[in-house]
């Protein structure tokens, strides 16, 4: 029996545990840091998938996230700063059987390598982008990032942070990628849920984790994200469901006019007149708006803001080549490098 994997070709059904994920390598992230979490979800995440360990690919830059792809017993690059969602597009594009992920965190992959990040996701390559976002640079000690709060007081900035902050789910809405989603280290459950529907995507999945640096930016989403008080504070986007929160199920989000507001159930107010959330809208700017949501205005949502489906770019690429070979021969690299507008200089 044969199964079919993320890139069409033909592998042995293997059955697989998390353990088989887990490499030899000793963890070295501080003790109670939110790695740890994501970690353990991607690699019980894996072995649902029904594809061979060999086909899968880790990629990372640089940063306390980067150091992911020693923890996997999978093929893994750490990279340069910045640079693991070009890297991995070369993986995808050369090696279109495999299933490549980019570990990044917010500096590595919104500041030193935001080009990058951006370009992998509007291009719609086929990998998996978890960028962990703990606001802060953990790696170097503390120095504010750039989805660090306005005003936020760090060893970089003293007297506030005066810059405002990205907010990872609009850039990457905004570079079209065609996966969008947000999870919380602490809530495994739903992290592992959106980790695997991340997986199942074809196409870019980008998933930002509010994940938590208990050394240098400790308590950084407690205020919305902590059990005792998320259910007021932060919504869950299901698809084709009302978005109501509150721990009694007694508040939402409704729609009026081009505005979102919080309101009250009751009263005439009735789950239909609530928001009914629509992860496939071919539009991004419904989650675009609701991206922007943020306490205490507004819950902090998290769940998938977009699931829609687009040609791959390794697909598109892998087409072209395949067009060309068939239209003009394979080529010939030593032709070509001395052909054209070469010279010699004596």
């Amino acid at each position: 029996m044969t199964i079919k994997d993320n890139g069409g070709s033909q592998s042995p059904v293997v059955t697989l545990t998390k353990k088989d994920f887990v490499s030899d390598q000793e963890v070295r992230w501080c003790p109670g840091c939110g790695d740890y979490a994501i970690l353990a979800q991607v690699q019980k995440v894996l072995p649902n998938l029904g594809i061979p360990k060999e086909k899968f690919v880790f990629v990372s830059g640089i940063g306390c996230s980067s150091r992911f792809p020693y923890y996997m017993n999978t093929y893994g690059f750490h990279g340069i700063h910045g640079r693991a969602p070009a890297i991995a597009t070369g993986i995808k594009i050369s090696n279109p059987d495999l299933s490549v992920w980019v570990v990044t965190g917010d500096g590595d992959g919104l500041s030193i390598g935001g080009n990058h990040l951006i370009h992998a996701m509007r291009r719609n390559v086929d990998i998996k982008i978890i960028l962990f976002n703990n606001r802060i640079y953990g790696l170097t000690k503390g120095q504010y990032s750039p989805t660090s709060e306005f005003g936020k007081k760090t060893k970089s900035s003293p007297f506030g942070v005066v810059d405002s902050p990205i907010n990872p789910i609009c850039i990457a809405l905004a570079a079209e990628a065609t996966f969008v989603a947000r999870s919380v280290d602490r809530h495994t459950d739903h992290l592992a849920y959106i980790i695997e529907r991340a997986a199942r995507h074809r196409g870019v999945a980008f998933v930002e984790v509010f994940q938590n640096c208990n050394i240098f930016n400790d308590g950084a989403f407690e205020h919305f994200a902590d059990r005792t008080v998320k259910d007021d504070r932060m919504v869950n986007l299901e698809h084709g469901k009302p978005l109501v929160f509150g721990k009694n199920h007694e508040k939402g989000i409704r729609l009026r006019g081009t505005q979102l507001e919080v309101v009250t159930l009751g009263g005439g107010i009735t789950e239909d007149d609530l928001l009914i959330w629509d992860e496939t809208l071919p539009d991004s700017a419904l989650a675009y708006m609701i991206a922007r949501m943020d306490y205490p205005a507004f819950p902090v949502p998290v769940g998938v803001f977009r699931d829609v489906a687009k040609p791959t770019y390794d697909e598109l690429v892998n087409q072209q080549i395949e067009f060309a070979v068939q239209k003009m021969g394979r080529g010939n690299l030593e032709q070509l490098l001395k052909s054209g507008d070469t010279w010699v200089v004596e």
